[in-house]
């Protein structure tokens, strides 16, 4: 195969629409822009959800409550989690979390919950500590480590 035998895929190049070129092509008179009004001229754009006027969807509808942008979120893991997936004596972080796929790819902090019951001793690296959950961990020999988030 040689350049000048190259061509694109049959169909795939459709030649530009000429408006406006007279009533013989179809597409003449008003350009296929219908009758008069502000889309039909050029250079008008509307923005979008503009309602003609009219007050709109977005303004009509009550504002209530509030979203602080400084919140801080976290990975939830519950202790039946750790049970389920890591041996004695491993180490639960978000990275041997991720590595699983038990959380997402955000960067998020971890925060551990009590939920379940655990019977190996891990260390567990993590932002936050739920009261019960620490004290389940360290019943059975664990240790919690607490990181600065």
């Amino acid at each position: 195969m040689k350049l000048h035998e190259l061509s694109p895929t049959p169909g795939s190049r459709q030649r530009r629409k000429r408006v406006g070129r007279g009533d013989g092509s179809g597409m003449g008179k008003t350009a296929c822009r219908g009758e008069k009004g502000q889309k039909s001229r050029t250079g008008s754009t509307i923005r979008p959800f503009f309602e003609g006027g009219q007050i709109p969807l977005f303004r009509r509808l009550p504002k209530r409550g509030f979203k602080n942008p400084d919140r801080v979120e976290y990975n939830l893991v519950n202790l039946n989690v750790i049970e389920d997936h890591f041996e004695a004596g491993s180490v639960v972080d978000l990275e041997a979390l991720r590595f699983l796929g038990l959380i997402g790819k955000n960067d998020m902090g971890l925060k551990v919950l009590a939920n379940g019951e655990l019977s190996k001793a891990v260390t567990v690296k993590a932002e936050k500590f739920s009261a019960a959950a620490k004290a389940k961990i360290e019943a059975v020999g664990g240790s919690c480590v607490e990181l600065n988030a």
